[in-house]
């Protein structure tokens, strides 16, 4: 397998700095660059160097810890199920309490190598301040692993604590990686695709309270700083799911006429959410989609058979977020209700894994809110940008929503292990088989909001247009 040149880089420093007495290393890599990949290369090179026994994969779901055991298990020619015999195994976070304490063990008998993918979410310099996945980390592998390798595409944490095992400067109090390779190196290098968001607004808005009196508001920002409209009415809304979806659509279906294979994504808010939106594609645009969500009997078959598959559209809640692999996603749609730079940051990197197509264009397009925006731009901030693309369309009738908002709103500070707590043991009762993370829940929200809202006239789209410059 020839290997990018950053990832040969990157092996070279991480087994030379194995070599030198430090045993943790931290890789900073884009979305999409190959991280797995490089992952498995090092403990190849650390198995034929005969400097480790076993090995320990840690991620934060089990569609990743999958597809780390299948990459291992590729490159390396061992079993990665942690059994007897095996040259490793792969784990999630979640489960790192209820791993074998005979596997465990072997971190005070043999030489283990543990790789954590995605270490962002776990946090903690000591037992003290760590959040419970951290605390494992710490108490348990730290100080016990011959090696670390820390694998990351979003070096912090939407609540601002420390990430476990990482080092801090000063001043400014700035991670330390020991190798980064970031988004545009990735799109010089031709590994990422060079983005597109498109980011959706209305110039006429009118909200109807109960009382009858009727207020009226020019972009959606507006709406939501004024009122207390939350943005779940916003995506929640019919004709605005409506308008996404089509535009959208209308982009996958441009770039399938070159690209046949190419996939769209949705992440949706709630399961009604993606139903309504799943409704939408297959009954009025008449599009073959297929919905993954935690209560889904096989989830992880729904993704593979997509994966590999040309089916269109897969419409996913909490399910296809960060370290999930599929090179085909070209076009997302973001309608999620979680609104924190690192989900944004995570759901992006989806669309940015580039392939052998002629078209290798990357669309995602989401309602103008001002926290998305804020971080599209810092996106394209990080890539040196030759213009600003503005694209405005009318849309052909008015938009009301009048009905309640129903059901709960995640805190945004819980949000980034919001697509992991199915796996924490909390039953939800319209889902007995699934676990919810009841933490996350915010006790505030708890009235409903009633209004009607028409959006009338014009909607605008704006699309920030990440580019290369050759300077």
């Amino acid at each position: 397998m020839k290997l990018r040149n950053w990832q040969t880089e990157c092996i070279d420093l991480v087994i030379k700095k194995y070599k030198s007495n430090k045993r943790h290393f931290l890789c900073l890599a884009t979305p999409g660059a190959g991280k797995t990949t490089m992952a498995a290369e090092v403990t190849a090179a650390l198995f034929k160097d005969d400097l480790i026994d076993f090995v320990l994969c840690f991620s934060p779901s089990k569609i990743v810890a999958k597809s780390l055991r299948e990459t291992m298990e590729e490159r390396t020619d061992k079993f990665f199920h942690g059994l007897m015999g095996a040259g490793g195994g792969s784990f999630t976070y979640q489960g790192l309490p209820c791993v074998d304490s005979t596997i465990m063990g072997l971190l005070e008998s043999h030489r283990v190598f543990v790789i954590f993918d995605e270490i962002h979410h776990c946090s903690g310099t000591s037992p003290e301040n760590a959040n419970s996945w951290g605390l494992e980390v710490i108490t348990k592998i730290q100080h016990q692993a011959a090696y670390t390798l820390a694998l990351t595409g979003t070096p912090w944490r939407s609540d601002n604590t420390p990430i476990v095992l990482a080092e801090y400067l000063s001043p400014g109090n700035r991670i330390f990686c020991d190798y980064i390779y970031g988004l545009a190196q990735g799109i010089r290098d031709g590994v990422c695709r060079s983005p597109r968001v498109v980011i959706t607004d209305s110039t006429k808005i009118s909200i109807q309270e109960n009382d009858g009196d009727i207020e009226s508001y020019e972009s959606f920002s507006e709406l939501l700083n004024e009122t207390n409209c939350p943005y779940q009415k916003v995506i929640e809304n019919d004709a605005v799911i409506r308008y996404l979806i089509i535009q959208a659509n209308k982009k996958l279906t441009e770039i399938r006429k070159v690209n046949s294979k190419a996939g769209g994504l949705v992440v949706a808010s709630s399961i009604k959410h993606a139903n309504n939106i799943l409704n939408i594609l297959q009954k009025e645009l008449n599009v073959p989609a297929v919905i993954v969500t935690y209560c889904e009997k096989e989830p992880t078959t729904i993704i593979d058979h997509f994966k590999v598959g040309s089916t269109p559209w897969i419409v996913s809640v909490g399910m296809i977020s960060e370290g999930t692999d599929i090179p085909r996603l070209q076009v997302c749609c973001h309608l999620s209700r979680i609104k924190t730079e690192l989900h944004f940051r995570q759901v992006f990197g989806r669309i940015l894994r580039a392939g052998t197509s002629q078209n290798e264009e990357a669309y995602m397009f989401m309602p103008a809110e001002q926290k998305l925006i804020d971080y599209a731009k810092r996106i394209e901030e990080e890539i040196p940008s030759e213009n600003n693309i503005v694209r405005f369309e009318n849309s052909e009738t008015p938009i009301s929503i009048a009905e309640p908002l129903a059901g709960i709103k995640l805190k945004d500070n819980d949000a980034e292990n919001s697509c992991y707590q199915v796996e924490l043991g909390i039953e939800d009762e319209s889902c007995p088989n699934v676990a919810i993370a009841h933490s996350a829940i915010d006790p505030r929200v708890t009235q409903a909001y009633e209004a009607t809202i028409n959006v009338y006239g014009q909607f605008h789209q704006e699309i920030l247009a990440a580019s290369i410059s050759p300077f």
